[in-house]
C-alpha cells in the first residue's frame, strides 16, 4: 500500500500522507477493517481531487496572480447577448456568438466562477457575542460626510438621515435606525446597521429627543457628521436581492400622504421596470426599496410594496358615493387580478422557435389589417390560424383556406374541453380559434400572428406560447380619429357589406371601448402602436416583430425558468 496520494501535478499532498502514516503508526485501533476502509478512502483518487481543488481556492486569497478580474461574469454575459441581438441577423459570427453564449454548460461555469470569486462557498458563521461589563455597552462612532441625501421634516415616526431613516421604538422611547437606503452614504460605509441604537449626533445626547429634533441636528451640521451608537443585538442582510418586476401602475410619491418620506420615495410609470432591492423589512412591509432598471449608481428609493397597493385598489373599488352607494365598474373589471406588480426577467430569443405576436385593440380600429399586411408580407415566415365555424360553407370558400367547417355539437365540445383560446356566437352560429393551432405554427417555425378579442389575453399569455402582445390604439382625440379615417376613406368594420364609412357613435364607441381595454389589460402589453396613418402603424409593426425576433425582452420570470 502507498504511503501518499499523488497529485495531480506529480507531487504527494503532505496533509492526507501525514494522515496515512499516523493511521499506520495508532495502535489505538483494534478494528483492522476500519482501518483499511480509511487508508483506502485516503488513498482515493476522488478525495485526492477535492483536496487539489480546496488548495487552489484557499490559495486565492494568498496568491494574487491567480486572483480573479472579477466576480460578475455572468452579468458581463447577460450584457454581451444584449449588445449582439441586434446584430444576428447581419453576421454570421455574432449570430454563433450569441448561440455559443447561450449554451448552458458555458453558463453554469460562469456561474461556478462567480461563485468563486464571491466566496459564497464560505459558510456562514453566526455572529460572534460580544462580552461587555454589566453597567457597560458596546460603543461604536461612526463619521459620515454630509451629503444631499433627502431630509423631511417631521410628518411621520421615521425620518431620512444621510441614507437612512430613523424612528422612536414603541417599547423603550430611544432612537433606532430603522431603515438603511440602499446607495445612500449609510450604505455604502457598512457601519450602520438597522436596530442600531442613536446615542449622540455630533456629541449631543439625544436621549428624550424627537426624530424630528435629531434631523435638526443634521439640518444644522456642517461637512462630517458623527454618530455613536449602541450596535443592535443582529445585523439584518443589506445584500440587493436581484428581483425585477414591471409596474402596473402609476406613483407619484410627492402626492401620496403616508410614505415616511416624500424627498425618499421613487416615482414611476406603467411600464418601468424597476429592481426591488430591498422587500424584507420586517418592521415595515408596506414599502420597499426599488431603483429604476438600469440606474446601479443612484440611491434606491422607497416605493409601496404589493401588499400596500393592493389594499389601496381594494379600498378604492369598495369607496363610497357621495349618497352612500357602493362605487362599481359596471363591468367585469372587479373580477380581473389586481394590477400592482409582476416579476419579470430577460428572455432571449431561441433560434427557429418564435413568440406569437398577437394584436388586440377596440372594434374598427384596423388591427385585421395590420395583420393581413404583415402575413401578406411574408406568407412563408408569417401565418395565421383558420377559424372554426359552425355555418355553411359559402359560394367560392374552400373548406380550410377561410374557415374550418364543423358541427354544432362537435366545436360545443371542443370549446367544453378548453381547446378554444377564443370563441363567440355571431347571428346563430358559432366562431372560434383553436389552441392547437396556434402550437402547430409555431412547432413549424412559423411566427404565428393573430388578433384576437381582448379576453382571449387569458388564455394566450401562457408560459407555453410566450405571445408578444401589441396593443393598437386610435388617434388621442376623437377630431383626429374621425379625421384621419375620412381622409384615408375608411369602410366601417360595423358595417358586414363594408359599403359605407364611419359614424360618429362608431368612433366615441371606438375610443370608448380603447379606453376600457388599456384600462383592464393595457399593463398586459409589451408595446403600442398609434394607428393613425396606416402605414407608419405598419411600419412600426414590421419593427416591433422584428425586435420580438432577435432581442431580449422582459416577460414573466415563469416564462424563462
Amino acid at each position: 500500500m502507498t504511503a501518499a496520494v499523488m497529485a495531480s501535478d506529480g507531487s504527494y499532498d503532505p496533509v492526507i500522507s501525514k494522515l496515512i502514516t499516523s493511521l499506520k503508526e495508532s495502535e489505538g485501533l483494534s478494528d483492522e477493517q476500519d482501518l483499511g476502509f480509511l487508508q483506502n478512502l485516503l488513498q482515493s483518487k476522488e478525495l485526492n481531487a477535492l483536496v487539489n481543488v480546496h488548495s487552489k481556492v484557499a490559495k486565492i486569497n494568498k496568491d494574487d496572480r491567480i486572483a480573479p478580474l472579477l466576480s460578475s461574469s455572468m452579468q458581463v454575459l447577460l450584457e454581451t447577448l444584449e449588445l449582439l441581438a441586434p446584430r444576428c441577423h447581419i453576421s454570421p459570427l455574432c449570430r454563433e456568438i450569441f448561440h455559443l453564449l447561450q449554451t448552458p454548460h458555458l453558463q453554469s461555469l460562469l456561474f461556478a466562477h462567480d461563485a468563486i470569486a464571491q466566496k459564497d462557498f464560505y459558510p456562514h458563521l453566526p455572529e460572534i457575542p460580544v462580552e461587555v461589563d454589566e453597567d457597560e455597552e458596546t460603543i461604536k462612532i461612526v463619521q459620515l460626510v454630509k451629503s444631499n441625501e433627502p431630509l423631511c421634516a417631521g410628518a411621520q415616526s421615521a425620518e431620512p438621515i444621510v441614507g437612512a431613516t430613523i424612528k422612536t421604538d414603541e417599547e423603550t422611547g430611544k432612537i433606532i435606525i430603522a431603515r438603511i437606503m440602499h446607495g445612500g452614504a449609510a450604505d455604502r460605509s457598512g457601519l450602520i446597521h438597522v436596530g442600531d441604537e442613536v446615542i449622540e449626533v455630533n456629541n449631543i445626547n439625544v436621549e428624550g429627543k424627537t426624530p424630528g429634533d435629531v434631523l435638526q441636528i443634521l439640518q444644522n451640521s456642517e461637512g462630517t457628521i458623527t454618530f455613536k451608537l449602541v450596535p443592535s443585538d443582529g445585523k439584518l442582510d443589506q445584500r440587493e436581492s436581484k428581483v425585477r418586476v414591471k409596474a402596473y401602475f402609476d406613483y407619484e410619491p410627492e402626492n401620496d400622504p403616508y410614505i415616511p418620506c416624500k424627498e425618499a420615495g421613487l416615482g414611476f410609470v406603467r411600464g418601468d421596470i424597476l429592481h426591488i432591492v430591498s422587500q424584507d423589512n420586517k418592521d415595515d412591509s408596506y414599502w420597499w426599496q426599488a431603483r429604476k432598471e438600469g440606474e446601479k449608481t443612484t440611491r434606491a428609493g422607497l416605493i409601496p410594496s404589493r401588499a400596500l397597493q393592493e389594499r389601496r385598489i381594494l379600498h378604492e373599488r369598495t369607496a363610497k358615493e357621495p349618497n352612500g352607494e357602493a362605487k362599481t365598474e359596471n363591468d367585469d373589471f372587479d373580477r380581473e387580478l389586481i394590477a400592482t406588480y409582476e416579476e419579470v426577467a430577460k428572455l432571449y430569443p431561441r433560434p427557429g422557435v418564435f413568440r406569437p405576436i398577437v394584436l388586440i385593440g377596440a372594434p374598427g380600429i384596423g388591427r385585421n389589417e395590420l395583420k393581413r399586411r404583415l402575413v401578406a408580407r411574408d406568407p412563408e415566415k408569417y401565418k395565421s390560424p383558420v377559424p372554426y365555424t359552425t355555418r355553411s360553407m359559402r359560394p367560392g370558400e374552400v373548406a380550410g383556406r377561410e374557415y374550418l367547417f364543423v358541427t354544432r355539437e362537435k366545436m360545443e365540445a371542443d370549446i367544453a374541453a378548453g381547446k378554444f383560446i377564443e370563441y363567440g356566437e355571431y347571428k346563430g352560429h358559432l366562431y372560434g380559434t383553436s389552441g392547437e393551432s396556434v402550437k402547430s405554427i409555431v412547432n413549424a417555425g412559423c411566427v404565428c400572428v393573430l388578433s384576437p378579442h381582448y379576453q382571449a389575453l387569458k388564455t394566450l399569455r401562457t408560459a407555453q406560447l410566450k405571445p408578444y402582445i401589441v396593443h393598437i390604439r386610435p388617434p388621442a382625440t376623437f377630431e383626429s380619429l374621425k379625421q384621419t379615417r375620412t381622409k384615408a376613406r375608411a369602410k366601417s368594420t360595423f358595417d358586414e357589406t363594408n359599403s359605407r364609412g364611419f359614424t360618429d357613435d362608431e368612433f366615441q364607441e371606438m375610443i370608448k371601448s380603447d379606453e376600457r381595454i388599456n384600462f383592464l389589460y393595457g399593463h398586459f402589453c409589451d408595446d403600442e402602436i398609434l394607428n393613425g396613418d396606416l402605414t407608419e402603424a405598419f411600419e412600426k409593426l414590421v419593427e416591433l416583430a422584428a425586435k420580438s425576433e432577435s432581442e431580449p425582452l422582459w416577460a414573466p420570470t415563469s416564462w424563462v425558468q
